[in-house]
Order: C-alpha cells, then sequence, then structure tokens
C-alpha cells in the first residue's frame, strides 16, 4: 500500500545521483544524447518552416520578422531550456529522479505536514503526466513522418512512400525497447553526435556569408516584433514553442544518467549546435524567400539531401526515444504512487535503476503514435496538434518548481516572483498562442491527457474503496491470533509468507487457509510493502519487525519500505532481512518459504455508492489487466498460492 513520509528536504547541494567519473560521465554524456536530447535535437527540422507556414504565411521572410522570430526562439531555448530546466529544476529533483512524479512527489514530501497539501500536489503530478502522455503519442508521429517527408524535397519521385516508410520505422523503434534504455543510448549516441555536428556544419557557412543575422540573438528584436506586430508575434509563439518539445522529456529522462552527464551534453554539444543551424536557416530565409518551404533540408547540396535525409530519419527515431523513455519513467513513478494499476516492469541494466522497459505502455504509445500518424499523415498537420500539451506540462512543472524552492532551498520572495514571471510568463504565452490550435487538432493530445486523468483518478479512488471494502472482511489480526493461540491450532512445518497492506486487519488469505486446512505453518510472517516518496531505499532503513504482542507464537509482521525507483523482488527483501538480523529465520529456511496471496475477484455494484457504475467497470477492468501480485513482487511461482473472496464495489 503506497503511503507518504515526510524526510529531510534533499539539500540543494546534494550530489544526487550524478554518475562516475570523468571517463564514466563521458559515456554517459554520450549515451545521453542518444535518448535524452533527440526531441529537442531534431526540431530543427519543422520548427522554423511552422513559423514561416502558419496562418498561411502570415510571418513574412523579410529581415523584421526573421531577426524577431529567430531572437524569440534563441531566447526561448535559453530561458526555457538551458537555465529553468538543465540549471534549476535537475537540482529539484527527488533522490536523483526527475519529471512532474518525482517532483510532485518530491512537493507531498516537503508539505507533508500541512493538510490537504498532499492531495493538492498529487492532483497537480496527474494533469502534468497526462499532458506528457499527449506529448508522448505525437512526438514520434510527427517527428519521423518531418525527417521522412526530406524525401520530397532529395527524391520527389518515391514522395508516394512517404508514410508506409515511417509506418516501418516507427515499427522498428517500437521493437527494440526491449533491449533496453542504455543499449539503446549506447547505440543512439554516436548517431546524434554526429547528427549535432552535421547540423551545425550546415548552418556555419550561412552565418559567414550573412553575420548580419548573428543580430537576431540579441533580445531587442524580438521586443521589437512583439510591439510592432503584437497580433502576428502572438500566432507565431504557437510555432516557435516547437523549438522547445522535449525540455519536460529531458527532465524525466534524469534518472536514467544524472543530471552531470546530461549537462554536459546539453552546453557543449546540442545547445551550440541548435543556435547554428537555426541561425543557419534565417540566413537562407533572408537570401532566399522561396526556401521558407523546406530551410532544414534547403541548407545542404543537392549532393547531401538524401544521405541528410537517411541521418534525419534516424535522429528522429531517437528523437521518439526520449519521450518513450521518459513515458517508462514517469509510468513507474504513477504506478508505485498508487495512481495506476500494478504494470509488469522489466529492469533492463544491472547497475542503472532507471533504466526500464513497460511492455504495456510500449504497446499502448505503439498503437496511439499509428493512429494519429495515419490520421494526420503529414508532419504539417501534427504541427497543428503540437504545443498544447507540451506548453501544459512546462506551465505545471513551473508550478510545481515554485511550490518547492522555497522549503528547498529557502529562496526570498523576490527570487520566486522573478522565476514566477520569467518561466510561467513566458510558458503561459506559449499556451495562450496554442489554445487556438485546439480546434485544429490540439484536441488530439488534449483528449489523450483527458483520457489519462479519468484512469488515474478512477483507479485511486477505486483502490481506496476495495481497501475500505477488505479491511471490513479481514478483521481485527489481534483477535484472529488470539483466537488461533487458545484453540491452539496445529502447526505445520515451513514458513508462511502473506503479502498484506498493514499489522491491524487479517490477511484474507490467512483467514481463507486456516477455515479450509485448519493448520497453520510454524512460522508465519505477513509483510506490509510500502512505497516511499523517495527513488531508492537502502536495506538499512527498509525493514521494520513488530511480533504483534505475543513473543512465541510463530507470527511476525515485518514492514518492507522500497522507493518508488526500487525493483519490488519480495524474496529478495525478506532474504536481505533474515541476513540483517531483522527477522530471526535461517536465509536457507526463507529461500524455501510458500507464498499466500489475497486477491479475490472484484464485482461492481449497482448504486453501491462510492463511484458511477461506468468508473466502477473501469475499475474492474483495470484491475482485470493489471500484472499479477506474485509476478510483481517477484515471487516464485511453484511455491505461490492465490487465496481470498470476492470484493464489492
Amino acid at each position: 500500500m503506497t503511503e507518504t513520509h515526510s524526510a529531510a528536504p534533499v539539500s540543494e547541494d546534494t550530489a544526487t545521483h550524478e554518475h562516475g567519473g570523468p571517463g564514466g560521465g563521458a559515456a554517459l554524456a554520450l549515451a545521453a544524447l542518444g535518448v535524452v536530447f533527440g526531441d529537442i535535437g531534431t526540431s530543427p527540422l519543422y520548427a522554423l518552416r511552422t513559423v514561416f507556414t502558419i496562418d498561411g504565411g502570415i510571418v513574412k521572410p523579410i529581415p523584421e520578422d526573421v531577426y524577431g522570430v529567430i531572437s524569440m526562439m534563441f531566447w526561448s531555448i535559453t530561458i526555457i531550456v538551458s537555465i529553468k530546466y538543465v540549471l534549476v529544476l535537475m537540482r529539484a529533483d527527488n533522490n536523483g529522479e526527475g519529471g512532474v512524479m518525482a517532483l510532485a512527489a518530491l512537493a507531498r514530501r516537503l508539505y507533508a505536514q500541512r493538510r490537504g497539501g498532499a492531495t493538492i500536489f498529487l492532483v497537480i503530478g496527474i494533469i502534468g503526466v497526462s499532458l506528457f502522455y499527449g506529448d508522448s503519442v505525437i512526438t514520434p508521429a510527427v517527428s519521423v513522418l518531418s525527417a521522412v517527408e526530406g524525401l520530397g524535397t532529395a527524391a520527389p519521385a518515391v514522395g508516394h512512400l512517404i508514410v508506409p516508410i515511417a509506418a516501418v520505422i516507427l515499427v522498428i523503434l517500437f521493437f527494440v525497447q526491449r533491449f533496453g534504455t542504455g543499449k539503446v543510448g549506447t547505440l543512439f549516441g554516436p548517431v546524434m553526435m554526429l547528427w549535432f555536428v552535421v547540423i551545425a556544419l550546415a548552418g556555419i557557412p550561412r552565418i559567414i556569408e550573412h553575420p548580419g543575422v548573428l543580430q537576431g540573438l540579441s533580445p531587442t528584436w524580438a521586443i521589437a516584433f512583439v510591439f510592432a506586430h503584437p497580433l502576428i508575434s502572438f500566432v507565431a509563439m504557437g510555432a516557435v514553442v516547437l523549438v522547445i518539445t522535449g525540455a519536460e522529456a529531458l527532465y524525466a529522462d534524469m534518472g536514467h544518467f544524472g543530471r552531470v552527464p546530461i549537462r554536459r551534453a546539453w552546453f557543449f554539444v546540442v545547445f551550440p549546435a541548435l543556435v547554428l543551424n537555426y541561425l543557419g536557416q534565417a540566413a537562407l530565409v533572408l537570401e532566399q524567400p522561396s526556401a521558407t518551404k523546406d530551410p532544414f533540408f534547403l541548407l545542404f547540396p543537392n549532393w547531401a539531401q538524401l544521405p541528410v535525409v537517411v541521418l534525419a530519419t534516424a535522429a528522429t527515431v531517437i528523437a521518439s526515444q526520449a519521450v518513450i523513455s521518459g513515458a517508462f519513467s514517469l509510468t513507474r513513478q504513477a504506478v508505485q504512487l498508487g495512481l495506476l494499476p500494478p504494470l509488469t516492469i522489466r529492469q533492463t541494466s544491472k547497475r542503472e535503476g532507471g533504466q526500464i522497459y513497460l511492455p504495456a505502455v510500449n504497446l499502448l504509445l505503439f498503437i496511439g503514435v499509428m493512429a494519429i500518424m495515419l490520421a494526420f499523415r503529414s508532419s504539417a498537420s501534427l504541427a497543428t496538434a503540437y504545443g498544447v500539451s507540451v506548453t501544459g506540462a512546462l506551465v505545471t512543472d513551473t508550478l510545481l518548481l515554485l511550490l518547492v524552492v522555497k522549503p528547498l532551498w529557502n529562496w526570498s520572495t523576490w527570487k520566486l516572483v522573478v522565476v514566477a514571471v520569467v518561466f510561467g510568463g513566458l510558458e503561459l504565452t506559449f499556451l495562450a498562442g496554442n489554445l487556438s490550435k485546439v480546434l485544429h487538432g490540439g484536441w488530439v493530445p488534449l483528449l489523450i491527457a483527458l483520457a489519462v486523468v479519468t484512469v488515474m483518478t478512477t483507479w485511486r479512488r477505486g483502490r481506496q474503496l476495495v481497501q475500505d471494502e477488505r479491511r471490513a472482511r479481514e478483521g481485527s489480526l489481534a483477535e484472529f491470533i488470539e483466537k488461533v493461540n487458545a484453540k491452539g491450532v496445529p502447526r505445520v512445518r515451513g514458513v508462511a509468507v502473506f503479502p498484506h497492506p498493514n499489522k491491524e486487519t487479517t490477511p484474507l488469505a490467512l483467514r481463507a487457509n486456516m477455515e479450509h486446512n485448519h493448520v497453520m505453518h510454524r512460522r508465519v510472517i505477513i509483510v506490509s510493502v510500502i512505497t516511499a516518496n523517495v527513488p531508492h531505499v537502502p536495506h538499512s532503513k527498509a525493514f521494520t519487525r513488530d511480533d504483534l504482542g505475543y513473543a512465541d507464537d510463530g507470527i511476525d509482521h515485518v514492514t518492507v519500505k522500497f522507493g518508488f525507483s526500487d525493483d519490488q523482488d519480495l524474496p529478495h527483501a525478506l532474504h536481505a532481512a533474515c541476513l540483517s538480523e531483522v527477522l530471526d529465520l535461517d536465509p536457507d529456511e526463507m529461500a524455501e518459504a510458500s507464498y499466500f496471496v489475497s486477491r479475490g475477484a472484484l464485482r461492481p455494484m449497482r448504486g453501491n455508492g462510492g463511484m458511477v457504475n461506468w468508473r466502477k467497470k473501469l475499475f474492474v477492468g483495470l484491475a482485470h489487466n493489471a500484472a499479477d501480485p506474485a509476478s510483481r513482487f517477484g515471487l516464485p511461482p511453484q511455491r505461490t498460492v492465490t487465496m481470498g473472496s470476492d470484493v464489492e464495489i
């Protein structure tokens, strides 16, 4: 059962999850290029093109507009990505884990003593992660399509094959997820390094030919553009936001590689390459206004365009990897916090706890991405659906940041005001600029987000109702033990382990075993699993034993605390409890223990209160498709028995 625990705030100077020395850091930085920066790193494929094609070309390829747009792009990347995410938010990690759910969990921990605070932060986290899922479905489709569409420029004769080629690429991408983020990053890292080198080199010659484009880096051009053309600049903001897509994924993927490798990769490789390429595209547009139709690919000579299409396709596959791995991380955090049903989670690295694979999430994302791509069939159409969920997620992160920095780092009021005005003001402008897209495809990510919110809130409420119903059926554990001791129930050899949420009520499987077999094992261990609001819990703090008031009846209660990023392997944890002498059992005897899981069928009852009927049916459907507790806790199949009775909600 998930509980919230108060813990000491994370220090601003605590080096959590930094990963390795110089050599290891360089390798992780390269791997991070292959996972973390794919989304934001491929924005040059479509960002500037979208600005000049939005609303039929309302932004013109003239110096005032071009410099104004480039200035808006540069300062958006600098303020939102470089300052907010890389320099500030990455310090507000939850013991090494990033993303909106980890940030919400950190906020809950910091405000644990305040009434109602935990629920508020949980709601904010649910909204943020739901918007991220909307982004996760659109990003792979728009990224891969935008690259393959380069065939229309390099080889127009095969333009009709764009959608089938993109579909094949996406099938391969989702198939390789099972091999793990680390292996994927090792494969993709060198490719992304080549990508950033190529896009930087593509921009440099144009900048040298037209050095005046560098003045677009001055914020005065963005300010002048806004004041001279307020309506046009507002519309343009709806497309400028494309340059910062992937910022939330960057933060969510922090648990995979650590903050230092990500910072190094950003400031030494990604950021300079993006700036050089955008400046090169701007110089090309000033020289050839017709280049607005595809400024990225037209940066390259004819002979290089086809190879660049191939490289761009590989890069956009990697862009999709950033949001997929981020979705895996956020989903596991949501499961551990009790917001989603238990799912099968496979650890894909023996060294990095953050490198995981979730088959169900991978399948759902694949279905969603393919449906979106086949429905819209072009990156230009998908661009209209892009941005709403991205900007919503950005605003959610800023809101949580404002809530945690005061207790976390003791920031003064003026700093909070600056953060609210600079980050929040810019992001709210982006959000307002994207709301006009809602009727033109922007409803898609919002619909996905609404579905995720519905699932999370339904699961959380239904889970509470089931727990209440089960407590009524389970009865007092103390009274059950007294009855067992009074009757002198026969004991048989061996150890029986009963996973159960608390020590107040009796596991249904324990009652059922007594009623049917009229015996008990020599040692009975009732185990409560708690998920703490931190990613990892060391063994020294993971176990608490309670003999339930009877020293010689062979019945113990043990609480095992896991972090929300820990692998919840119960037999391994109990073996460690024996080794640390929390349990006075021989580890070899524990290795032969039998496990009894309390699990009965759920039956939705009309008019039973608590939830409307359609939400009860949804909850029952989610529960039926949840991962088996035996599998989730790593219980040995040959020594695990499932027992219990039906539960009505």
